[in-house]
């Protein structure tokens, strides 16, 4: 029965050399993943629960320290008022004074707490000090500054009393977001507890402290006191009973312990004895072993590459039609002038490869056609856009030529007519040429002083140019359409001061020229869809719109130099945009320079 069982499994991997194909090819990628996989894992927990545990014991230690030294400023706060010499004279003299010195010692007593409330900031909401003997309750807050007589030791006090204690600190009851600082009043002879003095302070004030933790969406982060009870917990799901009892067990030493399913890690803050306290669940550690699932897709990699060498090494025999096909395949180029080898066979195998070869000549075709076609299209939009300027901009510039000749010098107005002049000369000559990068400088310069002419003072113009490097080749018309986008786009919506500023730097391996307005900048999903288009570039020559813009110029630095030349733009809206053109150090070309 076994034996059937056996071979009735196996029978389908005996009579097909496929399936014994996905078998191998399963069993060799399948197996190590596996193995690697929970390795790498296990080591990767591990290493993450040890850097939890040594990380977090650190930030335990900082953590407390300067809990502690917040509330040792709080007790500072209220040993200014144990120590005034306004509440000695008061309780020295409380019996034997007069009305008058009575009121004036309690004057002076509120006056005190006053003082302290006010220094004490905004965490502190309210001041309250009993003193037992004359049955008195002094309250300072925001709405309220009075004195009261009581009975009875009032019910924040009468803990402090019962057991004797020095201070006490407790969660408000009223609001869970406040807690009470009481410390006693004792007299020094005996430490009889003549009152107690009490801040109500918001737990917020530990906020930025507790941050120290490195608090995530699955920490939990709370204070509580010597019983082992919470007291102000910033969020999260309240732990467990078992987890508030192992805490109030543990002694005053910082440490951890592991529960199942998290760590507990606790320490004390000095000198109230509180108990600061950090839970992380096991899944946070855990989390990290999932990352290392990609070092399996690489050894999953290695191991399909082995199994296609073997199910090759199984298939020779049987698969030799298909690899003549595939050969045949191989030897296709749509580009190149090659033709197809022919078998000379009769079945599927022959009429794949007829096919093949009937497909591969209609394909060469339209691609020359379509090629051509759009290369002479592209290369008239090209030249059609080098061999103007911008209308707009000339026109601008014919208006202040008109309005200059009535009031400014003929010098002045000659030096703008000839740099437009220029400007013309520059742009007509043939496009697909490569300029010298100061003969791209100086047409950028004839720009630039027409448009300081145009905007006056208002436009500062600044250059830092590397006199070494003027020699290097660039595509003409790269740096005043970048410039021009500057204007359009980013200072001509922005009031106040206008500046461009261009500098000219590089190194062994680049030349870079860069350019900085102080415009409106451009928004952070704009700035990215820019980049993407700039970072893509194709080889293809981007000749859309009216003007040269940007895409064009990085498509010409592209055919020119290859990866070695692109633009870079960098932009933070309100402060301006940035943009750099890298060159190949060594681009030569031909100078224009005098030629014009």
């Amino acid at each position: 029965m076994l034996a059937k069982l056996v071979k009735k499994l196996t029978e389908p991997f005996r009579r097909s050399i496929r399936n014994k194909l996905i078998l191998t090819m399963i069993f060799l990628s399948v197996v190590p993943v596996i193995a690697v996989t929970g390795l790498a894992a296990e080591n990767s927990r591990t290493t993450m629960e040890s850097e939890v545990i040594v990380t977090n014991q650190s930030n335990m230690k900082w953590t407390g320290v300067y809990l502690g030294d917040q509330f040792a400023q709080l007790n500072n706060l209220i040993y200014s008022v144990l120590i005034s010499p306004h509440l000695s004279d008061y309780l020295a003299n409380i019996e034997e004074a007069s009305l008058s010195a009575q009121f004036t010692a309690q004057k002076n007593i509120m006056d005190t707490l006053t003082n302290l409330f006010y220094s004490a900031g905004t965490q502190v909401i309210g001041v309250e000090m009993y003193l037992a003997e004359p049955g008195k309750l002094f309250t300072i807050n925001a709405s309220q500054n009075d004195i009261g007589t009581v009975s009875g030791v009032p019910e924040p006090y009468r803990v402090l009393f019962e057991e004797n204690q020095d201070f006490i600190i407790r969660t408000d009851e009223s609001n869970p977001e406040q807690f009470l600082l009481i410390r006693s009043i004792n007299r020094f002879e005996n430490q009889e507890k003549l009152g107690a003095i009490s801040l109500k302070i918001r737990w917020s004030m530990l906020d930025q402290t507790l941050d120290l933790i490195g608090r995530g969406e699955q920490h939990q982060v709370l204070i509580a006191g010597g019983d082992g009870q919470i007291l102000y917990q910033p969020g999260g799901q309240a732990p467990s009973g078992e987890t508030l009892q192992l805490i109030r067990q543990t002694d005053d030493e910082q440490g951890y312990f592991k529960m199942a399913g998290q760590y507990v890690f606790h320490n004390t803050i000095d000198p109230v004895g509180l108990k600061l306290v950090t839970i992380i669940p096991n899944s946070f550690i855990n989390q990290s072993a999932l990352d290392t699932m990609r070092f399996g897709i690489i050894i999953g990699a290695v191991s399909v590459a082995v199994s296609v060498l073997i199910a090759i090494l199984l298939a020779w025999r049987t698969a030799t039609p298909i690899v003549m096909l595939a050969r045949s395949m191989q030897g296709l180029g749509l580009i190149r002038e090659t033709e197809l080898p022919h078998s000379n066979r009769v079945d599927e195998i022959g009429l794949l490869e007829t096919k093949l070869n009937n497909m591969s000549s209609r394909i060469k075709e339209h691609i020359k056609t379509e090629y051509s076609i759009n290369l002479e299209k592209k290369t008239a939009e090209l030249k059609a856009l080098q061999a103007q300027i911008n209308p707009h901009f000339l026109q601008n510039t014919l208006q202040m030529i008109g309005t200059m000749l009535f009031t400014k010098k003929p010098a002045e107005c000659y030096e703008i007519i000839r740099s437009l002049s220029e400007m013309f000369r520059y742009v007509i000559r043939d496009p697909d040429d490569l300029a010298s990068l100061k003969a791209e400088l100086d047409h950028l310069g004839n720009y630039m002083k027409i448009q300081q002419q145009r905007f006056s003072a208002r436009l500062h113009y600044s250059v830092e140019i590397d006199e070494s490097l003027l020699s290097s080749s660039v595509p003409k018309l790269t740096l005043q359409p970048i410039v021009e986008n500057a204007f359009i786009h980013g200072l001509d919506s922005k009031s106040g001061e206008w500046r461009v500023e261009l500098s000219v730097y590089g190194d062994d391996e680049a030349v870079c020229i860069r350019i900085r307005d102080n415009g409106i900048g451009i928004e952070a999903d704009q700035l990215a869809r820019l980049r993407n288009r700039l970072s893509s570039q194709s080889g293809q020559v981007w000749t859309y719109g009216h003007r040269i813009g940007i895409q064009n110029v990085a498509s010409r630095l592209h055919l020119h130099f290859g990866a070695e030349g692109g633009i870079r733009i960098d932009s933070e809206r309100g402060k301006g945009t940035t943009v750099t053109v890298r060159l190949p150090a060594e681009t030569g070309g031909e100078s224009d320079e005098g030629e014009y």
